[in-house]
């Protein structure tokens, strides 16, 4: 197999080992693993992997309806070139992949174009939903499992390389679905334990993330890109912000921007010693 060149564009699948030679020692371990559960399930008779033809007349059937291996892969929540790995290269070399798991041939085989629906739509209220039931305990993983989407690929859209522009209008629809279904349900009711929905809760805490109680009143806005949450943001740092726009825009110290704000210089010290990043650029 030939290998690619440059850097693998994460290391957080088989991809980075297999196609770029990565050997950072986490990549080596996940590999290890793999290894060692295929040997288990090949030990209890269990298919590990399936031939992976079926999957390769669906995606070309796909493709004759004018559905990209770029759509199909956002709408079912896997790495576009794991698609691509099982059709023919541009230069007619035979398809890598052979075998596939069962559950990645499920997945595929389910899509249908209709399903597909071509288009994008703002993703703030997408990343909103997700980040507000992570917020209320949910983990990452177990949401995939309830939006039908990848983990990684949720993952990549509050916080990793997707955390910004538009997302497919299939995926809104499905995160939209799933936010009604699971806003009020505990996630304890589910199966995760205390301690985890504590700590996820946490994480979410950390990142200033609205759970599912700060959107009740605003679902007028949850959509909105326009409209900027406050949750979790405290009066200090609001002055900070204000305070720096002012003094930027209008040119004025600290004692006459906390005059025009309402507040006392020393209000203003003190949010700029909390918030640092606030009082760059800005007059002492």
């Amino acid at each position: 197999m030939t290998r690619r060149t440059g850097e693998p564009p994460h290391h957080n699948t088989l991809t980075c080992y297999t196609d770029y030679g990565c050997r950072l020692p986490a990549c080596v371990e996940r590999r290890r693993a793999w290894q060692r559960e295929l040997r288990r399930k090949q030990r209890e008779g269990q298919p590990a992997l399936i031939d992976a033809e079926p999957v390769r007349r669906h995606l070309t059937a796909l493709q004759a309806q004018g559905i990209s291996i770029n759509a199909i892969a956002r709408s079912i929540g896997i790495d576009e070139w794991t698609l691509r790995g099982f059709l023919p290269s541009s230069s007619g070399k035979r398809p890598r992949k052979h075998r596939v798991t069962p559950q990645v041939a499920d997945r595929i085989l389910a899509v249908t174009a209709d399903q597909i629906i071509v288009g994008y739509t703002d993703g703030a209220g997408t990343r909103r939903r997700i980040q507000a039931l992570v917020a209320n305990g949910w983990p990452i993983r177990r949401l995939g499992e309830h939006l039908d989407l990848h983990g990684t690929y949720v993952a990549d859209l509050v916080s990793g390389r997707r955390k910004e522009g538009p997302v497919l209008t299939a995926t809104a629809a499905k995160v939209a679905e799933a936010y009604g279904r699971l806003k009020d349900q505990k996630p304890t009711r589910h199966g995760i334990e205390a301690r985890v929905v504590k700590r996820i809760r946490g994480i979410a805490a950390a990142r200033q993330w609205a759970p599912t109680k700060y959107w009740d009143d605003r679902m007028d806005v949850i959509d909105d890109p326009d409209f900027t949450s406050l949750y979790g943001i405290t009066r200090r740092e609001i002055v900070a912000q204000d305070a720096n726009e002012v003094m930027r825009l209008s040119g004025l110290d600290r004692a006459a921007a906390a005059e025009r704000l309402g507040v006392s210089k020393a209000y203003i010290d003190h949010a700029f010693r909390d918030h640092p990043q606030y009082a760059i650029g800005v007059a002492a």
